[in-house]
C-alpha cells in the first residue's frame, strides 16, 4: 500500500485507534489477529478464552472470537459487530457456532485477511452511513457543471454537514481555481497517483485543502500525472467512508478512472443549457454515462429559449428533472470579487438549497 495517504496501518503510526475485541486461546490466531489489527492501525483489546466481561463485550466496536472459543463464552448477549474467525474453510459446522454467539459474519484465514482488516478499520474509525455522493456532468463543454458542482458543495457546507468536493475532470483547470483556493495549503490528485488498497478516510480528509468549510480534493497546474483506476477508487472509497456529503465535478470522457468515479454515485446530474444543440449533445452524454448510474437527472441551465423550457428538455432526453436553474446575473460579480459560486443570494444559491432538502433528511450528514 504505497501513497502519502497510505494504508490505515501507515496513517495510524503516530496514533492508534481504539479497536476490536479479541476473544481466543489459540496463540497461532491471536498473533495473525494482532497483525491484521497492526494493519488497520487498531489498538486492540485481548481476553483469552472465556474471561470476557460484560462491559467489554458489550464496548468494544468490534468483537473478533476465535473459533476455538465459539462453544464456550457463557452468558454472553447477541449484539451487532461480532466476527467468528476460524481456520478450516470446509468445516460443516461453523456456522451453528457462530449463530450461537450472535455473529453474522464468519472468515476464514488466510482468504478473509483482506476482509477482516477493511472491518476492523471501519470499526476503529468509527464509521456510520456512507457519505450521499453527487456528481455533475456537463451536457456539453461549458454547460456550467462545475459551477454547480462548487456552489452544491458551498451550499451542503453552510448547513453544517460534513462535505468534500471532489475534482475528477484532470483537463478542467482545477475546481480551486473556481473556489479561489489554488494557493491554499493541502495536496491534489497527483499526491495520490501511487495509492493502493484502502486509504485512511481521517487522514484524507486531513491531508485537503479547506476553503469555505469544504474539503477538496482538486487537480493542480503542473505536469499532468496519471492517477491509475485503482486510486481512484481507492481514494473515493474513503471520501465516501467519511460520511456526509460527497459532490464529484465528472469529465465528459468516459476512460477507466471516470468508469470508477461513476460506480460510486448515488445520483447523477446531467447539466444541459436551454438549447437545441445542447439538447442533441446531452443525448450522447446521457447514453454513455446512464447505464453506470441507478439515477441521472437533468438540471436545465437558463435562460429557456421558446419551447425548450425544463419540461420539454427533460421530455426529449426522456430524463426525470431535477429543477431549473435561472439564469445568475450576479455570478460573475462574484466570482470577479473571488467569492465561490453560490455563495451570494441567487437562483443559483435557490436551487442548491432546495436540493439539498429534496435528497437528504434533516439533519443527516451534519458534522459531530
Amino acid at each position: 500500500m504505497n501513497g502519502p495517504v497510505a494504508g490505515e496501518g501507515k496513517a495510524a503510526a503516530g496514533t492508534r485507534r481504539s479497536g476490536p475485541l479479541i476473544v481466543t486461546e489459540d496463540e497461532d490466531l491471536l498473533d495473525d489477529l494482532l497483525r491484521l489489527c497492526a494493519a488497520a492501525g487498531a489498538l486492540p483489546e485481548v481476553a483469552h478464552g472465556t474471561s470476557v466481561r460484560a462491559d467489554q463485550w458489550s464496548g468494544a466496536p468490534l468483537v473478533l472470537v476465535g473459533d476455538d472459543c465459539a462453544d464456550r463464552l457463557p452468558g454472553i448477549v447477541c449484539r451487532e459487530g461480532v466476527v467468528l474467525v476460524g481456520r478450516d474453510p470446509d468445516d460443516p459446522g461453523v456456522w451453528q457456532r457462530a449463530l450461537g454467539i450472535g455473529a453474522r459474519t464468519v472468515e476464514v484465514l488466510p482468504d478473509g485477511e483482506g476482509r477482516l482488516v477493511d472491518l476492523i478499520a471501519d470499526a476503529a474509525e468509527g464509521t456510520g452511513r456512507p457519505a450521499l455522493t453527487v456528481g455533475v456532468i456537463g451536457g456539453r463543454g461549458g454547460a456550467g457543471a462545475s459551477t454547480l458542482a462548487c456552489a452544491l458543495a458551498v451550499a451542503a457546507a453552510r448547513t453544517g454537514r460534513r462535505t468534500m468536493l471532489v475534482d475528477a475532470d484532470p483537463l478542467g483547470g482545477g475546481l480551486d481555481v473556481l473556489l479561489g483556493a489554488e494557493r491554499a495549503e493541502g495536496l491534489r490528485w497527483p499526491a495520490f497517483a501511487g495509492s493502493r488498497g484502502r486509504v485512511a478516510c481521517r487522514a484524507l480528509e486531513e491531508a485537503l485543502p479547506e476553503p469555505h468549510s469544504l474539503r477538496l480534493l482538486s487537480w493542480d497546474r503542473g505536469d499532468r500525472v496519471a492517477v491509475p483506476p485503482e486510486a481512484v477508487r481507492a481514494v473515493l472509497a474513503a471520501a465516501r467512508r467519511r460520511g456526509g456529503v460527497v459532490v464529484v465535478d465528472l469529465p465528459r470522457g468516459a476512460d477507466g478512472a471516470a468508469a470508477e468515479v461513476l460506480g460510486q454515485l448515488d445520483l447523477g446530474l446531467l447539466v444541459v443549457p436551454s438549447e437545441l444543440r445542447a439538447v442533441a449533445a446531452a443525448h450522447q452524454v446521457a447514453l454513455s454515462v446512464g447505464m453506470m448510474m441507478g439515477d441521472l437527472r437533468m438540471v436545465v441551465r437558463g435562460p429557456c429559449g421558446p419551447g425548450l423550457d425544463g419540461e420539454e428538455v427533460a421530455r426529449l432526453l426522456a430524463l426525470p428533472l431535477a429543477g431549473e436553474v435561472p439564469e445568475d446575473p450576479g455570478l460573475s460579480r462574484a466570482l470577479a470579487a473571488g467569492r465561490p459560486p453560490g455563495a451570494d443570494r441567487g437562483p443559483l444559491a435557490a436551487f442548491c438549497a432546495e436540493f439539498w432538502a429534496q435528497v437528504l433528511p434533516d439533519g443527516e450528514g451534519v458534522a459531530a
